[in-house]
Protein backbone atom coordinates (compact mmCIF):
# COMPACT_ATOMS: atom_id res chain seq x y z
CA UNK A 1 0.00 0.00 0.00
CA UNK A 2 1.40 3.11 -0.81
CA UNK A 3 2.83 5.74 1.52
CA UNK A 4 0.34 8.81 2.08
CA UNK A 5 1.58 12.13 0.52
CA UNK A 6 3.30 14.08 3.73
CA UNK A 7 2.65 17.40 1.87
CA UNK A 8 5.28 20.15 1.28
CA UNK A 9 8.16 20.24 4.21
CA UNK A 10 11.14 21.94 4.66
CA UNK A 11 14.85 20.64 5.07
CA UNK A 12 18.08 21.64 5.11
CA UNK A 13 20.66 21.17 2.33
CA UNK A 14 24.17 21.19 4.43
CA UNK A 15 26.01 21.71 0.67
CA UNK A 16 24.30 24.61 -0.65
CA UNK A 17 23.37 26.20 3.18
CA UNK A 18 20.04 26.85 2.79
CA UNK A 19 16.65 25.37 3.59
CA UNK A 20 14.63 23.53 0.46
CA UNK A 21 11.33 22.91 0.26
CA UNK A 22 10.26 19.61 -0.72
CA UNK A 23 6.69 18.35 -1.83
CA UNK A 24 5.76 14.87 -4.37
CA UNK A 25 3.77 15.22 -7.24
CA UNK A 26 2.86 12.41 -9.75
CA UNK A 27 5.20 10.14 -7.47
CA UNK A 28 7.90 11.93 -8.23
CA UNK A 29 10.05 14.19 -5.17
CA UNK A 30 10.53 18.03 -6.42
CA UNK A 31 12.54 20.48 -4.31
CA UNK A 32 12.74 24.63 -4.03
CA UNK A 33 15.34 26.27 -2.48
CA UNK A 34 13.97 29.05 -0.01
CA UNK A 35 16.95 30.80 -0.76
CA UNK A 36 17.67 31.53 3.13
CA UNK A 37 19.56 29.28 6.21
CA UNK A 38 17.68 31.43 8.73
CA UNK A 39 14.55 28.55 10.03
CA UNK A 40 11.93 31.80 10.46
CA UNK A 41 12.40 32.60 7.09
CA UNK A 42 12.15 29.62 5.55
CA UNK A 43 8.98 28.86 7.52
CA UNK A 44 7.39 32.00 6.13
CA UNK A 45 8.51 30.89 2.47
CA UNK A 46 6.94 27.38 3.07
CA UNK A 47 3.56 28.74 4.39
CA UNK A 48 3.45 31.29 1.46
CA UNK A 49 4.42 28.49 -1.00
CA UNK A 50 1.52 25.80 0.60
CA UNK A 51 -1.07 29.17 0.31
CA UNK A 52 0.22 29.81 -3.03
CA UNK A 53 -1.04 26.07 -4.13
CA UNK A 54 -3.86 26.24 -2.84
CA UNK A 55 -4.99 28.98 -4.34
CA UNK A 56 -3.34 27.77 -7.45
CA UNK A 57 -5.72 24.77 -7.02
CA UNK A 58 -9.03 26.50 -7.38
CA UNK A 59 -10.26 26.97 -10.60
CA UNK A 60 -10.53 30.54 -11.65
CA UNK A 61 -11.56 32.66 -14.43
CA UNK A 62 -9.00 31.97 -17.45
CA UNK A 63 -5.92 34.39 -17.17
CA UNK A 64 -3.91 35.86 -20.24
CA UNK A 65 -1.00 34.08 -21.47
CA UNK A 66 1.25 36.47 -19.95
CA UNK A 67 0.13 36.25 -16.18
CA UNK A 68 -0.06 31.87 -16.02
CA UNK A 69 3.01 30.43 -15.66
CA UNK A 70 4.67 27.38 -17.05
CA UNK A 71 5.23 25.63 -14.05
CA UNK A 72 1.95 26.18 -12.58
CA UNK A 73 0.43 24.68 -16.18
CA UNK A 74 3.03 21.72 -15.52
CA UNK A 75 1.61 21.58 -11.93
CA UNK A 76 -1.75 21.18 -13.15
CA UNK A 77 -1.21 18.60 -15.95
CA UNK A 78 1.06 16.41 -13.46
CA UNK A 79 -1.22 16.48 -10.55
CA UNK A 80 -5.11 16.40 -12.22
CA UNK A 81 -4.47 14.63 -15.47
CA UNK A 82 -1.29 12.05 -15.56
CA UNK A 83 -2.48 10.19 -12.47
CA UNK A 84 -5.49 8.77 -15.07
CA UNK A 85 -2.72 8.39 -17.50
CA UNK A 86 -1.30 4.38 -18.27
CA UNK A 87 1.89 6.01 -17.58
CA UNK A 88 2.45 8.46 -15.27
CA UNK A 89 5.89 8.14 -14.65
CA UNK A 90 6.76 9.07 -18.34
CA UNK A 91 4.82 12.43 -17.55
CA UNK A 92 7.04 12.99 -14.37
CA UNK A 93 10.04 12.75 -16.22
CA UNK A 94 9.02 15.17 -19.02
CA UNK A 95 7.85 17.83 -16.79
CA UNK A 96 11.29 17.46 -14.65
CA UNK A 97 13.04 18.59 -18.11
CA UNK A 98 10.83 21.05 -18.68
CA UNK A 99 11.07 22.89 -15.37
CA UNK A 100 14.36 22.72 -15.54
CA UNK A 101 14.69 25.11 -18.75
CA UNK A 102 10.84 26.75 -18.21
CA UNK A 103 10.87 27.38 -14.20
CA UNK A 104 10.57 30.55 -14.40
CA UNK A 105 8.80 31.30 -17.64
CA UNK A 106 5.64 32.84 -18.29
CA UNK A 107 3.19 30.73 -21.03
CA UNK A 108 3.52 33.80 -23.22
CA UNK A 109 7.12 33.28 -23.66
CA UNK A 110 6.75 29.82 -25.03
CA UNK A 111 7.38 30.79 -28.87
CA UNK A 112 9.26 28.81 -31.97
CA UNK A 113 12.18 30.16 -30.46
CA UNK A 114 12.54 29.82 -26.82
CA UNK A 115 11.43 25.98 -27.53
CA UNK A 116 14.53 25.46 -30.10
CA UNK A 117 16.21 26.95 -27.11
CA UNK A 118 15.10 24.26 -25.25
CA UNK A 119 16.31 21.85 -27.94
CA UNK A 120 19.62 23.32 -27.29
CA UNK A 121 19.75 23.46 -23.56
CA UNK A 122 18.68 19.63 -23.59
CA UNK A 123 21.17 18.54 -26.37
CA UNK A 124 19.31 15.18 -26.45
CA UNK A 125 18.17 13.47 -29.52
CA UNK A 126 15.75 14.48 -31.87
CA UNK A 127 12.97 12.37 -30.47
CA UNK A 128 13.58 13.06 -26.69
CA UNK A 129 13.24 16.55 -27.22
CA UNK A 130 10.20 16.37 -28.79
CA UNK A 131 8.39 13.92 -26.68
CA UNK A 132 9.06 16.49 -23.89
CA UNK A 133 7.91 19.82 -25.92
CA UNK A 134 5.33 17.33 -26.79
CA UNK A 135 4.15 16.75 -22.93
CA UNK A 136 4.61 20.78 -22.39
CA UNK A 137 1.91 21.56 -25.36
CA UNK A 138 -0.32 18.74 -23.65
CA UNK A 139 -0.28 20.21 -20.36
CA UNK A 140 -0.97 23.63 -21.98
CA UNK A 141 -3.93 22.65 -24.06
CA UNK A 142 -5.21 20.52 -20.35
CA UNK A 143 -4.42 24.35 -18.99
CA UNK A 144 -6.39 25.73 -21.74
CA UNK A 145 -9.33 22.83 -21.46
CA UNK A 146 -9.66 23.48 -18.26
CA UNK A 147 -10.88 27.01 -17.90
CA UNK A 148 -7.40 28.29 -16.65
CA UNK A 149 -5.68 29.81 -20.02
CA UNK A 150 -7.55 32.51 -22.60
CA UNK A 151 -5.42 30.90 -25.30
CA UNK A 152 -2.87 28.43 -25.91
CA UNK A 153 0.70 29.11 -27.78
CA UNK A 154 2.08 27.63 -30.55
CA UNK A 155 4.15 24.86 -29.40
CA UNK A 156 7.29 23.79 -31.75
CA UNK A 157 8.33 20.69 -32.23
CA UNK A 158 11.19 19.28 -33.85
CA UNK A 159 10.69 16.67 -36.51
CA UNK A 160 9.43 13.51 -35.76
CA UNK A 161 12.63 10.99 -36.50
CA UNK A 162 12.73 8.55 -39.44
CA UNK A 163 12.35 5.00 -38.49
CA UNK A 164 15.38 2.78 -38.20
CA UNK A 165 15.26 0.21 -40.51
CA UNK A 166 18.02 -2.13 -38.76
CA UNK A 167 17.24 -5.60 -38.46
CA UNK A 168 18.94 -8.66 -37.76
CA UNK A 169 19.86 -11.45 -40.57
CA UNK A 170 18.97 -15.09 -39.06
CA UNK A 171 22.72 -16.15 -39.00
CA UNK A 172 22.70 -12.50 -36.35
CA UNK A 173 19.77 -13.55 -34.35
CA UNK A 174 20.91 -16.96 -33.74
CA UNK A 175 24.42 -15.34 -32.41
CA UNK A 176 22.38 -12.98 -30.11
CA UNK A 177 20.44 -15.79 -28.77
CA UNK A 178 24.00 -18.11 -28.00
CA UNK A 179 25.36 -15.24 -26.39
CA UNK A 180 22.57 -14.40 -24.04
CA UNK A 181 22.52 -18.69 -22.94
CA UNK A 182 26.57 -18.32 -22.62
CA UNK A 183 25.80 -17.08 -19.01
CA UNK A 184 24.91 -19.71 -16.98
CA UNK A 185 23.69 -17.85 -14.00
CA UNK A 186 20.56 -18.17 -12.85
CA UNK A 187 20.05 -14.16 -12.72
CA UNK A 188 20.51 -14.32 -16.53
CA UNK A 189 18.50 -16.94 -17.14
CA UNK A 190 15.73 -14.50 -18.62
CA UNK A 191 17.39 -12.86 -21.53
CA UNK A 192 17.10 -16.15 -23.87
CA UNK A 193 13.28 -15.81 -23.27
CA UNK A 194 12.91 -12.66 -23.50
CA UNK A 195 14.69 -12.39 -27.01
CA UNK A 196 12.72 -15.47 -28.31
CA UNK A 197 9.37 -14.07 -27.03
CA UNK A 198 10.56 -10.85 -29.04
CA UNK A 199 11.62 -12.40 -32.04
CA UNK A 200 8.23 -14.38 -32.53
CA UNK A 201 5.43 -11.92 -31.43
CA UNK A 202 6.81 -8.66 -32.17
CA UNK A 203 5.73 -7.39 -29.21
CA UNK A 204 7.15 -4.03 -26.87
CA UNK A 205 9.83 -4.18 -24.66
CA UNK A 206 7.51 -3.19 -21.78
CA UNK A 207 4.75 -5.68 -22.98
CA UNK A 208 6.71 -8.52 -22.25
CA UNK A 209 8.39 -7.82 -19.65
CA UNK A 210 4.93 -7.01 -17.79
CA UNK A 211 3.69 -10.07 -19.32
CA UNK A 212 2.05 -12.41 -16.54
CA UNK A 213 0.86 -16.36 -16.75
CA UNK A 214 -3.02 -15.86 -16.67
CA UNK A 215 -2.34 -13.74 -20.34
CA UNK A 216 -0.19 -16.95 -21.99
CA UNK A 217 -3.02 -19.67 -22.66
CA UNK A 218 -0.84 -22.50 -23.25
CA UNK A 219 -3.80 -24.78 -23.49
CA UNK A 220 -5.38 -22.59 -26.56
CA UNK A 221 -2.23 -21.36 -27.86
CA UNK A 222 -3.16 -17.82 -27.42
CA UNK A 223 -0.92 -14.99 -25.76
CA UNK A 224 -3.18 -11.59 -24.46
CA UNK A 225 -0.63 -9.32 -24.26
CA UNK A 226 -3.01 -6.77 -22.60
CA UNK A 227 -3.06 -7.15 -18.65
CA UNK A 228 -6.52 -6.95 -16.93
CA UNK A 229 -7.52 -2.98 -16.36
CA UNK A 230 -4.47 -1.65 -18.77
CA UNK A 231 -6.21 1.13 -20.66
CA UNK A 232 -5.64 1.18 -24.68
CA UNK A 233 -3.29 3.37 -25.59
CA UNK A 234 -1.92 4.19 -29.23
CA UNK A 235 0.74 2.19 -28.72
CA UNK A 236 -1.88 -1.22 -29.16
CA UNK A 237 -0.88 -4.46 -27.67
CA UNK A 238 -2.08 -7.58 -29.52
CA UNK A 239 -3.58 -10.97 -28.82
CA UNK A 240 -1.80 -13.85 -31.13
CA UNK A 241 -2.05 -17.19 -31.25
CA UNK A 242 1.50 -18.24 -30.40
CA UNK A 243 4.07 -20.32 -32.70
CA UNK A 244 4.87 -24.00 -32.10
CA UNK A 245 8.46 -23.35 -31.50
CA UNK A 246 7.45 -20.40 -28.92
CA UNK A 247 5.21 -22.63 -26.91
CA UNK A 248 8.27 -25.44 -26.44
CA UNK A 249 10.37 -22.40 -24.66
CA UNK A 250 6.93 -21.15 -23.11
CA UNK A 251 6.49 -24.21 -21.34
CA UNK A 252 10.24 -24.86 -20.36
CA UNK A 253 9.82 -21.60 -18.52
CA UNK A 254 6.34 -21.92 -16.87
CA UNK A 255 8.30 -24.85 -14.81
CA UNK A 256 10.07 -22.64 -13.09
CA UNK A 257 8.07 -20.63 -12.78
CA UNK A 258 4.58 -19.57 -10.85
CA UNK A 259 0.96 -19.93 -12.23
CA UNK A 260 0.17 -15.82 -11.41
CA UNK A 261 3.96 -14.74 -11.43
CA UNK A 262 6.03 -12.69 -14.68
CA UNK A 263 6.58 -14.73 -17.54
CA UNK A 264 10.03 -13.52 -17.86
CA UNK A 265 11.29 -13.05 -14.11
CA UNK A 266 14.40 -13.57 -11.58
CA UNK A 267 12.92 -15.24 -8.10
CA UNK A 268 9.66 -14.31 -9.27
CA UNK A 269 10.42 -10.69 -9.64
CA UNK A 270 9.92 -8.07 -12.69
CA UNK A 271 12.55 -7.60 -14.28
CA UNK A 272 12.87 -3.56 -14.34
CA UNK A 273 15.86 -2.74 -17.20
CA UNK A 274 17.23 -5.26 -19.60
CA UNK A 275 19.24 -3.03 -21.21
CA UNK A 276 22.57 -3.83 -19.93
CA UNK A 277 22.16 -7.30 -20.10
CA UNK A 278 21.07 -7.16 -23.71
CA UNK A 279 23.61 -4.77 -24.55
CA UNK A 280 26.17 -7.53 -23.02
CA UNK A 281 25.07 -10.28 -24.96
CA UNK A 282 25.39 -8.21 -28.19
CA UNK A 283 28.97 -7.40 -27.64
CA UNK A 284 29.73 -10.96 -27.00
CA UNK A 285 27.60 -11.64 -30.36
CA UNK A 286 29.71 -8.83 -32.09
CA UNK A 287 26.80 -6.74 -33.26
CA UNK A 288 26.19 -3.54 -33.42
CA UNK A 289 23.31 -1.14 -33.40
CA UNK A 290 20.76 -3.13 -32.28
CA UNK A 291 18.20 -2.40 -29.32
CA UNK A 292 15.82 -4.43 -27.92
CA UNK A 293 13.32 -2.78 -30.14
CA UNK A 294 15.13 -3.93 -33.12
CA UNK A 295 13.76 -7.70 -32.22
CA UNK A 296 10.69 -5.96 -32.68
CA UNK A 297 11.41 -4.72 -36.27
CA UNK A 298 13.30 -7.59 -36.74
CA UNK A 299 10.10 -9.79 -36.37
CA UNK A 300 8.22 -7.75 -38.64
CA UNK A 301 10.85 -8.09 -41.60
CA UNK A 302 11.02 -11.24 -41.38
CA UNK A 303 7.06 -12.07 -42.00
CA UNK A 304 7.02 -9.09 -44.83
CA UNK A 305 10.43 -10.54 -46.42
CA UNK A 306 7.97 -13.87 -46.46
CA UNK A 307 5.17 -12.27 -48.18
CA UNK A 308 2.84 -12.31 -45.03
CA UNK A 309 0.11 -9.52 -46.26
CA UNK A 310 0.58 -6.16 -44.25
CA UNK A 311 -2.03 -6.23 -42.99
CA UNK A 312 -2.07 -8.95 -41.00
CA UNK A 313 2.05 -7.96 -40.23
CA UNK A 314 -0.19 -5.13 -38.17
CA UNK A 315 -2.49 -7.22 -36.49
CA UNK A 316 0.48 -9.01 -35.39
CA UNK A 317 2.19 -6.56 -34.19
CA UNK A 318 -0.38 -4.50 -32.95
CA UNK A 319 -0.28 -1.64 -35.07
CA UNK A 320 -1.55 0.78 -37.44
CA UNK A 321 -1.65 -0.41 -41.37
CA UNK A 322 -0.02 3.15 -42.33
CA UNK A 323 2.73 2.45 -39.87
CA UNK A 324 2.89 -0.78 -41.45
CA UNK A 325 3.55 -0.23 -44.99
CA UNK A 326 5.97 2.57 -44.05
CA UNK A 327 7.87 0.50 -42.16
CA UNK A 328 7.77 -3.27 -44.16
CA UNK A 329 6.14 -2.71 -47.41
CA UNK A 330 9.52 -2.24 -48.98
CA UNK A 331 10.52 -5.70 -47.27
CA UNK A 332 7.82 -7.47 -49.17
CA UNK A 333 7.91 -9.70 -51.85
CA UNK A 334 5.33 -7.98 -53.90
CA UNK A 335 6.42 -4.25 -53.09
CA UNK A 336 4.97 -1.60 -55.88
CA UNK A 337 4.82 -5.04 -58.27
CA UNK A 338 1.53 -3.59 -59.65
CA UNK A 339 3.19 -0.30 -60.66
CA UNK A 340 5.85 -2.16 -62.17
CA UNK A 341 3.80 -3.90 -64.12
CA UNK A 342 2.07 -0.70 -65.48
CA UNK A 343 5.34 1.03 -66.52
CA UNK A 344 6.16 -2.09 -68.43
CA UNK A 345 2.69 -1.78 -70.48
CA UNK A 346 3.54 1.51 -71.38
Amino acid sequence: MPRPNRGPYLKFHRDRGVFYIFWSEVSVTRKRSTGTADSDEAQAALAAFIRDRQLRSQPSGPCDPGRYSVAEALELYGELHAPTTSAPDRIGYAIDALLGFWATSTVEEVTKETCKAYARYRSRADGTVRRELGALRAALNFAHSEGRLTRVPFVWLPEKPSGKDRWLRRDEAARLLNAARRNKSKVRLYLPLFIVLALYTGARKEAILSLRWPQVDLENGLIDFNPPGRRQTNKRRAKIPIPDRLRIFLELAKRRGSDLGYVVQVHGLRIKNIKRAFATACEIAEIDGVTPHTLRHTCGTWMAQRGVPLFQIGGWLGQSHERTVELYAHHHPSFLEEAKRAADRR
